[in-house]
């Protein structure tokens, strides 16, 4: 049996929730540890934690983490929910300062998707971000099947052994009714780039009901708005990573937008291509 080993863990991101058989519901949840090593963890039953160990993104937690069996990307580890311990020590972004943020995740940015596939192919990395130069388009496309199948709705309607009121209080799992992808640009030392990716970040899923409960028909245009003209403001950085069962296809599962840095203030923090 592998034995547990304690880290400390930089929440970056997590994916939107899916059924589970073994845990009704759960997500995969993207970290760097404190020796600047990238982690992906799975499966967190998210919505199913205590309150109290429902952690925030860029905030620091501490957790015994064990090598997965059936999973072999370098990044993968089992979390056990029950060992999470939050300090309190959230990386906050005052004054429009992501300096402490940004040194944390930019030893892992490349330039392009082709140079993240290299870095997979030649070094089995299954975790890294991208600097986006441009947002070409969203694509929304409805999906077939709206409504959970009656396989999923067996999953999500499990009772736990230790459930607490406050976790069968909760409200259930909804299914989104789209995929979005992002068709994007990056320039690199070859010329521009274009390539499109799926994505599964909870907070984009989140943005859609927000959305959708907020402006009912004209959800699209307000959402648009966010991911295409606010987020074209931005100092865009997509968090990547691939699918355990298809190794060649990766998923835009976190986004990062700190403000466009000033060139001075870029060369300052080592942001430049090619550093």
């Amino acid at each position: 049996m592998p034995q547990p080993v304690a880290e400390e863990l930089l929440i970056l991101t997590k994916t939107y929730p899916s059924p589970s058989a073994k845990y009704r519901e759960t997500t995969c949840v993207a970290a760097v540890n404190r020796q600047g090593e990238m982690r992906r963890l799975f499966p967190v039953p998210y919505r199913l934690l205590e309150g109290k160990a429902q952690f925030q993104k860029w905030e620091w937690i501490n957790a015994r983490l064990t090598m997965p069996g059936g999973d072999h990307r370098p990044e993968s580890r089992r979390l056990d929910a029950d060992s999470i311990v939050r300090p309190g020590h959230i990386i906050k972004t005052t004054g429009g300062d992501w300096s402490e943020r940004l040194r944390w995740i930019q030893p892992h940015v490349v330039e392009s998707f082709t140079a993240l596939e290299a870095r997979r192919l030649a070094g089995g990395q299954t975790l890294g971000f991208l600097r986006v130069a441009r947002i070409a388009k969203l694509q929304i496309t409805p999906i077939k099947q709206t409504k959970w199948t009656e396989a999923d709705t067996i999953k999500l309607s499990q009772d736990g052994l230790f459930d607490t009121h406050e976790i069968k209080s909760r409200p259930p799992l909804r299914k989104l009714p789209y995929d979005f992808h992002y068709s994007y640009e990056c320039d690199t030392s070859a010329g521009t780039e274009t390539n499109v990716h799926k994505l599964t970040d909870w907070e984009i899923g989140a943005l859609y009901w927000n959305c959708a409960r907020g402006y009912g028909p004209r959800w699209e245009e307000k959402f648009r708005q966010r991911l295409e003209a606010d987020f074209a403001k931005k100092d865009l950085l997509f968090l990547m990573g691939t699918i355990h069962r298809f190794p060649d296809q990766w998923l835009i599962v976190g986004i990062v937008y700190p403000p466009k840095p000033s060139p001075n203030r870029a060369e300052q923090l080592g942001l430049t291509l090619g550093r």
